[in-house]
């Protein structure tokens, strides 16, 4: 590997190795041809081991020389370009700082202004709230005593209008309280004469009761267990048989006929009615 990396350092340049191939002659031709190649031209192998240090040793006092050329040629630069660098670097720092300087002298100069404006505008801020404030507190002062005034008027208006109701609906309640006890008056005495009516009604629906009743008893007695009447004229309980009633009466038969007549129409009437 060293041995590759001097030949190249040297000058010499290998040639490739071609590829091998399935046609053995081609090969065999190619390799022919590199070794005549080789013998034709004066080649670094061809040297001696004299010649050849001898080569190396120039070769490298060139090389040697060269580089302490390039070295010596870049500490220069480096050092060309370091205080160029500085140079700049300095110059660049200094008009920085001036440039600061100017601009901080400058952002004071603006500051005290800006800070002496703020503080005049403050005052005068302060002054003008204080003067709004006094004026507000004024309006509403007048506000509230005119508020307190329209309060107080109202009020006494209020109260007179609630005296002058109170007094309208004691009138009014003590009317109403007198025709309610009038209305109660006039309903009780309603009442009572119902309530007497009511009682009159019983006792006239108790008479007719009765006396349904007794007519109930008197037709059961006129009538037999078949329905049919018992005598040829009606007879009330109490009253006298026809036959009895007969005998006194004979000057007046055509008065025993009517009256037989009606007799007869009122005991048809009852059987039918009994019948349904």
């Amino acid at each position: 590997m060293a041995e590759k990396k001097f030949r190249s350092w040297v000058g010499f340049k290998e040639e490739a190795v071609a590829a091998p191939t399935e046609n053995a002659v081609e090969r065999i031709r190619q390799l022919e041809t590199q070794l005549a190649d080789l013998r034709s031209r004066r080649d670094i192998t061809s040297l001696s081991k004299e010649e050849f240090e001898i080569l190396a040793g120039e070769t490298a006092m060139s090389l040697i020389k060269t580089a302490q050329q390039r070295e010596s040629r870049a500490l220069a630069a480096a050092e060309q370009t370091v205080a160029e660098t500085a140079r700049i670097t300095k110059e660049r720092l200094d008009s920085s700082e001036a440039k600061a300087k100017s601009i901080l002298s400058g952002a004071e100069s603006r500051g005290r202004k800006y800070i002496e404006a703020a503080e005049s505008d403050a005052i005068e801020l302060r002054e003008k709230a204080i003067r709004q404030a006094e004026q507000l507190l004024l309006e509403s002062k007048r506000e509230a005593a005119a508020l307190g005034g329209a309060a107080k008027r109202e009020a006494e208006r209020i109260i007179s209008e609630a005296t002058g109701e109170i007094s309208e609906f004691r009138s009014w309640l003590t009317s109403a309280i007198s025709e309610s006890e009038r209305l109660y008056r006039l309903q009780t005495q309603s009442l009572n004469a119902a309530e007497q009516a009511i009682g009159e009604t019983r006792n006239r629906l108790k008479q007719a009761f009765e006396r349904l009743a007794a007519l109930q008893g008197d037709i059961d007695a006129n009538i037999d267990e078949n329905d049919r009447p018992v005598e040829k004229t009606f007879v009330r309980k109490g009253a006298k048989r026809p036959e009895e009633a007969k005998k006194p009466e004979a000057k007046k038969p055509a008065a025993k006929k009517t009256a037989k007549k009606t007799v007869k129409k009122a005991v048809k009437k009852s059987t039918t009615k009994k019948r349904k």
